[in-house]
């Protein structure tokens, strides 16, 4: 008898057991089991495996109700095919067919528009981004509307082979966005998408055409999103309000854990041995950040109940407090009061500055005191493609030293 049942997937993950491990339904069916994405991603203290619930994270109930939903759909389906006696011939493959069609029908009715031709561009595609985490899988998806767009349907966009897409056609294309994106590398994005389908394809030998060898994808140099000392020091020391100044708060704790991202700092949940150990979430990489005296200090202003920082105590979704935060950024400065009401009138120090300017600006500090690239490198998370555990213990102590130096820097002017 075919049943389902959730597994969380924490393989990746390793011995440490730190890091987001992947929701999946499990089918099993005639001594065979494949498993099918759920799109939810969970660090492992939120995942109680005996009762199957999601537990310790913010949105705990509305999780469980689209578990709960998602299972219910799957064993309907079992019982369906049971009723109608054609559960037995299939094979647990062609059972994940069925069930993935009624979990996501928006994406079985585009691979039924696509004619289900796994040699056209649309339905290799679709399968590239459906093999995707939640988040670049959006990017994916994002490029394909604005293909849809330009070639006017999305059953016209399945019927194009690879060999449609032509150096004439990513150009046609390419001026299409220009349209609505005039920044060119933005527009790169999209091409970029459609590229790693082509190599995907090429290597699975699905085609052997290659446009990108004629068009070529080249970025534009973009501003520096960086503050230089001077600035970066009267911008910490800028006068604000209660409610901005945690938003000021957090941007300089960003920049005394080297310029870690607002999702990371949103997600850590304690302290271990003086430093704040996590997996990048953009690239799933082991992560370690010796947290010196001035961060702690911020941190403790703003302990969370469930979480190292209150931000996921108040806030639903990191990107929720990130606008927020980014908009508040951005007046900050001198200000006065006019008028019978007293209304602020703003005069702001950077107003393009937002909570990336933390990473660019600690980067750019930390080369102008001569700290070697590697070191920077990897204090940025980018360094080596060895064994994270290695790479860690290898590197530690020259980005300790080398935050303290920025830090030292910044804070009290000693070099």
């Amino acid at each position: 008898m075919a049943n389902t049942r959730f597994y969380f997937e924490t393989r990746r993950l390793g011995k440490n057991s730190q890091g987001q491990g992947d929701l999946k339904i499990a089918l099993a069916h005639q001594k065979e089991t494949s498993y099918i994405s759920l799109d939810v991603r969970l660090n492992v203290d939120q995942w109680d495996k005996g009762t199957c619930q999601v537990i310790n994270h913010p949105e705990k109930e509305r999780i469980n109700l689209y578990l709960t939903n998602k299972k219910l759909i799957a064993d309907r389906v079992l019982f369906r095919l049971k009723d109608d006696g054609t559960l037995s011939a299939m094979n647990v493959k062609e059972l994940k067919l069925e069930v993935e069609k009624a979990l996501n029908p928006e994406k079985a009715e585009r691979l039924e528009k696509a004619k289900l031709d796994k040699t056209r561009f649309a339905y290799r595609y679709l399968s590239f981004a459906g093999s995707k985490k939640e988040s670049t899988k959006e990017i994916y998806m994002h490029s394909y509307k604005r293909m849809v767009a330009f070639v006017g349907s999305e059953e016209k966009l399945g019927k194009l082979a690879f060999e449609d897409i032509t150096k004439e056609w990513l150009t046609s294309f390419d001026v299409f966005l220009s349209k609505t994106s005039p920044s060119k590398n933005t527009r790169n994005i999209h091409l970029r998408n459609i590229r790693a389908v082509f190599n995907e394809a090429i290597d699975d030998e699905i085609t052997n055409f290659y446009p990108f060898r004629r068009f070529k994808i080249r970025s534009v140099a973009t501003p520096k999103r960086n503050l230089k000392v001077d600035e970066l020091r009267t911008f910490f020391d800028c006068k604000c309000d209660v409610r901005e100044q945690k938003y000021l708060d957090i941007f300089k704790l960003m920049f005394m854990l080297i310029g870690i991202n607002v999702i990371d700092l949103c997600n850590l949940k304690e302290i271990r041995d003086g430093r704040a150990e996590f997996y990048r979430s953009k690239t799933n990489r082991l992560y370690s950040i010796k947290v010196e005296p001035e961060a702690m200090e911020i941190i403790e202003r703003y302990r969370g109940k469930d979480y190292l920082i209150d931000i996921l105590d108040r806030w639903k979704k990191h990107k929720d407090f990130m606008l927020k935060m980014n908009k508040a950024l951005k007046q900050m400065g001198p200000y006065e009061r006019v008028g019978r009401g007293g209304k602020k009138i703003r005069h702001p120090l950077f107003p393009e500055i937002t909570s990336y300017w933390a990473r660019h600006s600690w980067a750019t500090i930390a080369a102008s005191l001569d700290i070697p690239k590697d070191t920077i490198a990897h204090a940025l998370g980018h360094g080596g493609n060895t064994v994270t555990d290695i790479y860690i213990d290898f590197d530690q102590t020259k980005v300790d030293e080398a935050n303290r130096k920025v830090l030292d820097w910044v804070l009290y002017g000693k070099k």
